[in-house]
């Protein structure tokens, strides 16, 4: 008898026949593009993004929504991916880490963290860059205390969280890093 770890896939693979009668077709705009899926009503919006389209950017930490490394911009808001099945969102807006550069031109956040060292290894990086603009987008960044406040979802081992925090400070009052 095989053991449950032997059943479980290393990678989300596509549907098979013996689940294609279970499977739920969903619409979504990701980095401005459209796509079309066809998937088991139980896949994470992470799994999606990551296994299915390649956008390995976004972090799986804990899959438990307490670290905030899988933070995406869901119609503009900030949502734990992981804690947010895909089927859900259909028609939704999503946007990643991937998505946020025009070209070679960096967002006005991903810049501040560059100028500001916000970060040390990195992991966190796209999940604190996501969640401070949609902090940004709900107007919560009043004052270092409230970035701070807003910001305690997302978790940095490294401790970068000062030069977080003054990183958004640097953009929280231009309107090209909403």
């Amino acid at each position: 008898m095989p053991t449950p770890e032997a059943a479980l896939p290393t990678k989300l693979a596509e549907p098979s026949a013996q689940t294609a009668e279970r499977l739920i077709d969903i619409d979504l705009t990701v980095n401005g593009k459209a796509e079309h899926f066809s998937i088991a009503p139980w896949v994470t919006l992470l799994d999606l993004l990551r296994e299915r389209l390649d956008l390995t950017g976004t972090k799986k930490g804990c899959d438990h929504g307490q670290c905030g490394a899988c933070t995406v911009l869901v119609d503009g808001k900030r949502v734990n991916s992981c804690l947010t099945l895909a089927v859900v969102r259909d028609g939704s807006e999503i946007q990643t880490i991937e998505g946020l550069s025009s070209g070679d031109t960096l967002h006005p956040m991903q810049q501040a963290f560059i100028d500001h060292d916000a970060f040390q290894c990195g992991y966190c990086t796209p999940g604190q860059i996501c969640s401070a603009i949609g902090m940004l987008r709900e107007g919560k960044a009043d004052g270092r205390d409230a970035i701070r406040e807003n910001m305690s979802g997302n978790l940095c081992r490294c401790g970068a969280y000062t030069n977080i925090a003054d990183a958004i400070e640097s953009v929280q009052d231009r309107e090209d890093a909403r």
